[in-house]
């Protein structure tokens, strides 16, 4: 964060408005859990958790009040914050547009128009990586698979967990991949690189996780497994593959993202009578979903202008720099360990992980400098070990839902979600056995949006 106030040596007192934050929203989640309650990590809200941390975060500094105050707002203002904000509003306007005009639906009955029953298992964990890289959402994925999925497993003798992790498990994949994605959108953001240097850079680590789930998954036998292909125009589908090409290409997000929007709505008046009025009430609606990403980025924006200010930034990635290095004397690997235990960390604490790559982010951009990691490869690591720890977790909510939606356990759910265990190991490896990065390119590491 850019701040014109001079910053203080390393210090560990400045972590304790983190420290803080972590805590409330750790511990009010646990809470709930103990007693029971659905979602109980989301009881209370992100914005608000992080209050009581910005406020201590101001007592603790040594500035005047007024130079606290606006260390703050330029915390809050920094460029890579709005600009992650704005697109943050765009990716759920796309979102929202395209599920209205029965894009959704389409991506579903396309994919199962193509799966063969005998390849069911693998390829239902295909469909939600396409659905999710094409919506950016793993959660939005998970609701729109579920009903199609429980019905596939009450309708057969398949293990529901199983479908449940395996639905988990391409809603990460996709959800690791897509440029629309709020965790591709802070990692890229936070990292300073484009979003189709990322993008490269996940693949070489995900699909060969992807294989080795797909050459799994094979090994169970559907091929009795009647399916039911629900009603759609494909048709539909163009626009979600339209902003994946675009993006690829190396299009400005900005430009991708609104394309993407008036695609979707001009599929939708031509082949389901979609009206303007429905059109611009998405689009706010789009908006309004991406409320608590939105206002938690901000404050944690200014959150983190405060810490950094006061050298609790520079005491973190301090310490994070020699655990690492103990793990490996190679710089590049000291630091790519560093990245992803700190992800993983910070992930396991809050449940979210777009939230741990946004409070990771700045030191592990430091981290990766130190490392000589390019941008592309610490964006990377952040959203891998995020989205693997999320996974993983059975109190995420992607275990949550599906638990809900199943009936079943979200710890059962969690434990056959045999993508993201995967992920990380082949992510581990890459880091162990090959080179962590190529030589850098300093002009392809440019924060194009």
């Amino acid at each position: 964060m850019n701040s014109s106030a001079a910053v203080q040596p390393p210090s560990a007192k400045a972590l304790l408005p983190l420290a803080l934050f972590l805590a409330l929203f750790l511990g009010t989640g646990i809470y709930f859990q103990t007693e029971g309650v659905e979602y109980a990590f989301y009881q209370l809200p992100s914005p608000v958790a992080i209050l009581p941390a910005i406020a201590l975060g101001i007592l603790l500094s040594r500035q005047a009040f007024e130079e606290r105050i606006a260390t703050f707002v330029a915390g809050v203002g920094d460029s890579n914050i709005i600009t992650m904000c704005m697109i943050y509003l765009l990716a759920g306007a796309f979102s929202t547009v395209a599920e209205a005009t029965g894009g959704v639906d389409a991506m579903v009955a396309l994919g199962l128009q193509i799966i063969p029953a005998s390849f069911l298992i693998p390829g239902l964990f295909l469909i939600a990586g396409v659905i999710s890289t094409a919506m950016g959402t793993s959660m939005g994925t998970l609701a729109a698979l579920a009903p199609v999925v429980l019905g596939i497993g009450e309708a057969t003798d398949i293990s529901l967990p199983l479908l449940a992790g395996v639905l988990v498990s391409g809603a990460m994949f996709g959800d690791n991949l897509s440029i629309i994605s709020d965790t591709t959108i802070a990692a890229t953001r936070t990292q300073g690189c484009s979003m189709r240097d990322k993008f490269r850079a996940n693949l070489k680590i995900a699909i060969p996780a992807a294989v080795i789930t797909v050459l799994w998954l094979i090994s169970y036998d559907t091929s009795n497994v009647p399916l039911q292909i629900p009603d759609a125009n494909l048709w539909l589908c163009l626009p979600y593959f339209a902003i994946i090409v675009l993006a690829v290409m190396g299009l400005n997000v900005f430009a991708v993202l609104g394309l993407g929007i008036v695609l979707a709505a001009g599929f939708g008046m031509v082949t389901v009578d979609y009206q303007w009025v429905k059109f611009s009430q998405d689009i706010y609606d789009g908006f309004s979903s991406m409320q608590e990403i939105f206002l938690l980025s901000l404050l944690i924006g200014g959150l983190s202008g405060l810490i950094r200010q006061q050298g609790g930034l520079a005491f973190l990635a301090k310490v994070v720099e020699a655990v690492s290095s103990r793990v490996s004397k190679n710089k590049q690997r000291s630091s790519a360990f560093g990245i992803a235990g700190l992800t993983s960390l910070t992930n396991l604490c809050v449940a979210n992980n777009t939230v741990s790559i946004l409070l990771a982010g700045e030191v592990s951009k430091r981290l990766a400098k130190q490392g000589n990691l390019a941008a592309r490869q610490s964006a990377s690591l952040l959203d891998i070990f995020a989205c693997t720890v999320q996974g993983a977790l059975p109190y995420g909510a992607q275990a949550l839902l599906m638990g809900a939606s199943f009936g079943i356990s979200p710890l059962s759910v969690s434990l056959h979600t045999g993508y993201g265990f995967i992920l990380g190991s082949v992510a581990l490896l890459m880091i162990l056995w090959r080179r962590p990065l190529e030589d850098r390119h300093p002009e392809t590491e440019e924060a194009a949006v």
